[in-house]
């Protein structure tokens, strides 16, 4: 346990690497895939309450840091109006909010339904944005939603949804690797089967 536990921590810290070379695709309304959040989600649902929170945590505090160290208020292509007071660590507040609805269904999950996981992690990524974006203009003051910002979001949690699977593939070969059971239910379920 300790050691899966400890692997996926390692999978968020490589996936801020690799969200460095993940470009926005143009053609779809500039929508990009969360690889950082993604692994997030999916890590989250595999793993108890004080590991998930340890990952939202650290997700958090380094997309934070990631954002502080660009110019402030994120990505000047994705936020025209850039902000100078959005406060460093609202972004962990937001990981253990879409952990804990991953925690929701981990029941499901544990039965081997990952399949329920991954399309929560769609939803789980749309409501991030949203809330994201919602605090930001909060913090300008000034709420504006326009129809380009709903597509872009909706295109974003879309593709990053589409590589859920991928990221449930690694993290049961990871945990099958560290001698872990993800989903304890669902191998009891096999082994009556096999009787």
């Amino acid at each position: 346990m300790i050691r899966y536990s400890f692997i996926t921590i390692l999978l968020l810290l490589a996936a801020f690497v690799v969200q460095q070379f993940l470009p926005a695709f143009t053609g779809i309304h500039h929508s990009r895939i969360l690889l950082v959040q993604l692994v997030f989600l999916c890590s989250a649902v595999t793993v108890g309450q004080p590991t998930m929170l340890l990952l939202a945590f650290i997700g958090g505090f380094f997309w934070d840091a990631h954002c502080w160290l660009g110019p402030h208020g994120g990505d000047p292509e994705v936020y025209t109006q850039q902000v100078e007071s959005l406060r460093f660590g609202y972004s962990i507040f937001l990981f253990a909010a879409m952990g804990f609805l991953m925690q929701g269904i981990q029941p499901l999950f544990k039965q081997g339904k990952w399949h329920f996981s991954a399309l929560l992690s769609g939803i789980a990524i749309f409501l991030y944005l949203a809330a994201e974006y919602a605090i930001i203009n909060f913090v300008r003051g000034d709420f504006v939603l326009s129809k380009t910002t709903v597509t872009q979001m909706l295109f974003t949690s879309l593709l990053t949804m589409l590589f859920s699977p991928l990221i449930f593939w690694l993290l049961f070969r990871v945990a099958r690797a560290c001698n872990h059971s993800i989903n304890p239910e669902a191998a009891k379920k096999k082994r009556r089967r096999s009787f």
